[in-house]
């Protein structure tokens, strides 16, 4: 096979090559260590003087065309396979944008704003506190006697100082805010509390609101009337609310407050409340002769397990995404 014949099958070769794969083989076979050409070039030597000149560039000749046409080849079949990939990958402008989802307050986040919005309708301002609170104003100043048991280690979170405890609930902000303000005082105070306690309905950290009216005519019919006047915002029905004599020591009288189940005859403990012990207006420098008022605390847990129907209080602080996206807005 002559050179001339020899370049004109390589190139036919490669105008049929559908891969590079296929066009590399083509070369090895021409180009190669090994290949026809290479081979030819290589037994040059062995020619006559007066033919190796000749011949010699005759392959030349055919090595360059046949690496021409394996170039241009290439570079058809890279633009093929680049316009393949793009049609694959190809982006319809036309369709509607894929929505990423957005995060959204927790649970507890929008009962208790939703508590917040409805007393500040009733002209409660919101008053906080700190969490690590000092005996004085978590028991001493709310009248809680030396023996309490709530001071004992096994229901309160104690610092190893022995002097400061997470408070065990909101009603260090009462003492706080009534030993910094003059009466008439109306505020809430919602936060997270702790206690040595955990179960499906209670857990070791949990979320408490409190309330406290000062005024020099305040009374316990007050008191019922406002927390009626709530529950039933709250649950946007009227609740049936019943009051059950009980005892704190920052409060007398003091109650418990259930509500009814509509249609169920059954009743659920939401909180406590009563008047504004005299022994805690005289701890923070307010005269009892002349103001009293009404505390009440509830937990926010409990009316967020209420108001969404939710049986574990456990499922609030789980941080399962396919729990707390039920309530995303």
């Amino acid at each position: 096979m002559t050179q001339t014949e020899l370049s004109s099958q390589a190139q036919a070769e490669i105008g049929q090559a559908r891969t590079l794969d296929e066009l590399e083989a083509i070369r090895l076979k021409y180009l190669g260590r090994k290949g026809e050409i290479t081979r030819q070039l290589m037994g040059l030597r062995d020619l006559d003087p007066s033919e190796r000149k000749s011949v010699g560039a005759a392959l030349n000749q055919a090595k360059g065309a046949i690496g021409e046409a394996l170039e241009a080849r290439k570079r058809t079949l890279q633009d093929a396979a680049l316009d393949a990939a793009l049609a694959a990958q190809a982006v319809d402008v036309t369709l509607p944008g894929r929505a990423e989802f957005a995060g959204s307050l927790h649970p507890l986040t929008l009962v208790r704003e939703r508590i917040e919005t409805i007393f500040a309708g009733a002209g409660f301002g919101v008053a906080e506190g700190p969490e690590i609170e000092d005996d004085f104003h978590n028991f001493e100043a709310l009248n809680f006697p030396p023996e309490h048991p709530a001071r004992a280690m096994h229901d309160t979170f104690w610092m190893a100082d022995g002097q400061r405890l997470l408070r065990t609930h909101t009603s260090p902000v009462q003492i706080r805010v009534l030993r910094q303000a003059e009466p008439p005082v109306r505020i809430i105070a919602p936060g997270r509390v702790y206690r040595c306690d955990s179960d499906r309905t209670h857990s070791p950290m949990f979320n408490q609101i409190e309330g406290l009216y000062i005024d020099r005519e305040v009374s316990f019919a007050d008191l019922r009337h406002d927390l009626i006047a709530f529950l039933s915002a709250f649950f946007e029905r009227e609740v049936a609310l019943r009051l059950r004599p009980s005892y704190f020591p920052f409060t007398e009288p003091s109650a418990e407050f259930d509500i009814a189940f509509e249609g169920t005859g059954e009743w659920m403990e939401v909180g406590g409340c009563g008047m504004v012990h005299p022994n805690v207006l005289r701890a923070t420098g307010v005269d009892p002769q002349a103001w009293r008022g009404y505390a009440f605390g509830l937990g926010i847990d409990r009316l967020a397990m209420l108001y969404y129907g939710i049986d574990d209080l456990r499922l609030f602080f789980d941080n399962d995404l396919r729990f707390l996206r039920q309530f995303a807005h």
